[in-house]
């Protein structure tokens, strides 16, 4: 079963590895190739903004359990 967090984080990885071979290419990014950065780096933050939330949400509940 997969989790969302290990789905985010997958995501994750796939969208570095995307950014990675994109600085990689021996050419000049064109204005596409910009855009499309610039789109991952705007999901890449969303994607690591949900992940601190389920971990915040995950400490939080573990706290609770130990308090009950």
């Amino acid at each position: 079963m997969t989790t969302p967090a290990s789905a985010i984080k997958d995501e994750v990885r796939l969208l570095i590895d995307v950014q990675i071979e994109t600085f990689g290419q021996p050419a000049p990014l064109t204005n596409s190739q910009l855009r499309e950065y610039h789109y991952r780096s705007e999901k890449l933050k969303m994607l690591c903004q949900e992940l601190n939330r389920i971990g915040a949400r995950g400490v939080m509940e573990r706290r609770l359990e130990r308090a009950s």
